[in-house]
């Protein structure tokens, strides 16, 4: 082994010119070492962890099947992680044993006002969900001193995921504004488990979403925070949505399908004041103005939506309340 390794160093590793010749002993006995699997160099003074890369396997380290951890919980603290994580859009990929996999996995915390659990910049081995409580982040962008809050979080919101997903220092801090309990999901159990599924949904939606109009001034991370607070509806042919003179509570996206928008005028007629199509959006003035929606929309062909609640609305799409104004005018 020692023979293999001073004969061939690692390719990385700076060479004398003279010891670049050849060799011309032990031909055969070279012969017999291109079979065994060599270790890596080893992982001692590699200073701070710059990223975190695929693990490497062979006869030296051989693969074993991940085992997530347990952490023991009452049947009632099981039914409430179970559905605040069923309710989240980072756990709406699994399957029903993978989501039995990460209850168990997870691990409760609590916070007092003003805690802070992750720091911007650093690396993150942990994501985190908010059972109850609320957290602020806060971000601090070049050339600027002071950090700016860039979200509330609230019970069901996921945050942290980010350095999981994509191996990358956290992009903001977290703080709690009140008493906060959490759950706790560890890097390995998020990576086998969630993060593919999880990975590719919040692709999908952020690639669909950089086509919307309303959101083309939304950079790649405000994208993100949307579409990790979308939710999917599934409607057929003849659905109403959203019903005139009604409350709304949500605001749509179209992903797939067509869509009209009928309003009652007060001489009985029902006139169509809009159509929409994949990368419109409607619902929204009832959530602006707090009033009741001005108009039916009804589908009209299969469609399948993404929404956001009212609080998520708010939060996320609150600074775009000018453009959408501007089309407030169609439904009178």
């Amino acid at each position: 082994w020692l023979k293999h390794t001073f004969k061939h160093p690692p390719a990385s590793a700076a060479m004398d010119p003279e010891d670049q010749r050849p060799d011309t002993e032990d031909e055969e006995e070279d012969d017999d070492d291109e079979g065994i699997d060599m270790p890596p160099p080893s992982a001692m003074n590699r200073g701070p962890r710059q990223s975190v890369s695929a693990a490497a396997y062979g006869a030296w380290n051989p693969k074993v099947e991940f085992v997530p951890p347990v952490f023991p919980k009452d049947e009632e603290t099981t039914r409430r992680v179970r559905e605040v994580l069923a309710s989240s859009f980072m756990f709406e990929a699994l399957d029903p044993d993978d989501l039995a996999a990460v209850v168990n996995a997870c691990e409760p915390m609590f916070l007092g006002p003003g805690d802070r659990v992750i720091h911007q910049g650093q690396d993150g081995d942990f994501m985190f969900v908010v059972m109850e409580g609320q957290l602020e982040c806060y971000k601090k962008f070049p050339g600027e001193e002071q950090e700016r809050m860039v979200k509330a979080c609230g019970r069901g919101d996921c945050f942290g995921e980010l350095a999981l997903l994509y191996n990358c220092p956290r992009a903001a801090s977290v703080q709690a504004s009140s008493q906060c309990e959490l759950l706790k999901l560890d890097r390995e159990t998020f990576v086998h488990i969630v993060s593919d599924a999880a990975k590719k949904k919040r692709e999908r939606y952020e690639a669909f979403l950089a086509q919307v109009p309303l959101l083309a001034g939304m950079d790649a991370y405000e994208r993100g925070q949307v579409a990790d607070g979308l939710r999917v509806e599934s409607h057929p042919e003849g659905a109403v949505i959203v019903r005139q003179d009604e409350p709304g509570d949500k605001f749509y996206i179209v992903e797939q399908g067509t869509l009209v928008a009928q309003k009652l005028r007060e001489d009985g007629n029902v006139e169509e004041v809009m159509h929409y199509f994949p990368g419109t959006y409607f619902g929204e003035l009832a959530l602006l103005r707090d009033e009741p929606r001005a108009a039916s929309v009804v589908a009209s062909s299969a469609c399948k939506l993404l929404t956001l609640d009212r609080r998520a609305f708010s939060r996320l799409l609150g600074p775009l309340e000018t453009i959408m104004q501007r089309g407030a005018a169609v439904y009178n």
